[in-house]
């Protein structure tokens, strides 16, 4: 049976990419994919890296080439990567929020306006543990530019918080 590559096709092949940093999401979920299409045989997908520099890139697209290409009957698959539009947090799902949460990182919230300090960091984050918001800053710097360090005083956890961008 063969499949045709429509864009619904191409959209659920992705929705099995997970993001290599952050393997309980997908790249779907974390808004990563602008755009997706296909028809005879062929699929097309923009992917919008959520840095510039972003390490994973070149997984996300071999990720991407790979499921996209086991879809019966698609025999070519051009992947793009776009800054244009940039992504922003904005852009994850609010599964891929939660998800993020369940992963012990604090999602930004996509709920009205943010404060944010100078530097990104929002001025209030919620432990994605507890809930609570006696939370503080331990570093500007986490393990990737889009993600902070903070601990909660109430469950003693330190936790990730993705920086508003």
């Amino acid at each position: 049976m063969v499949t045709e590559a429509t864009a619904e096709v191409v959209w659920a092949a992705l929705q099995t990419v997970a993001d290599p940093e952050i393997p309980a999401v997908s790249v779907v979920e974390m808004g990563m994919i602008f755009s997706a299409e296909g028809n005879a045989g062929r699929a097309r997908v923009v992917v919008l890296p959520t840095f510039t520099g972003c390490p994973a890139i070149g997984v996300i697209e071999q990720d991407v080439r790979a499921a996209v290409s086991s879809i019966p009957g698609v025999e070519e698959v051009e992947v793009t990567v776009s800054f244009d539009p940039p992504w922003t947090t904005d852009r994850i799902t609010p599964e891929g929020r939660e998800k993020l949460r369940g992963f012990g990182l604090a999602p930004p919230t996509g709920e009205g306006p943010v404060l944010i300090t100078e530097i990104g960091l929002p001025t209030e984050a919620v432990c994605p543990f507890c809930g609570s918001t006696d939370t503080n800053n331990q570093s500007v710097f986490g393990p990737t530019p889009c993600r902070a360090i903070y601990h909660c005083s109430s469950c003693k956890n330190p936790f990730e918080q993705f920086k508003a961008v």
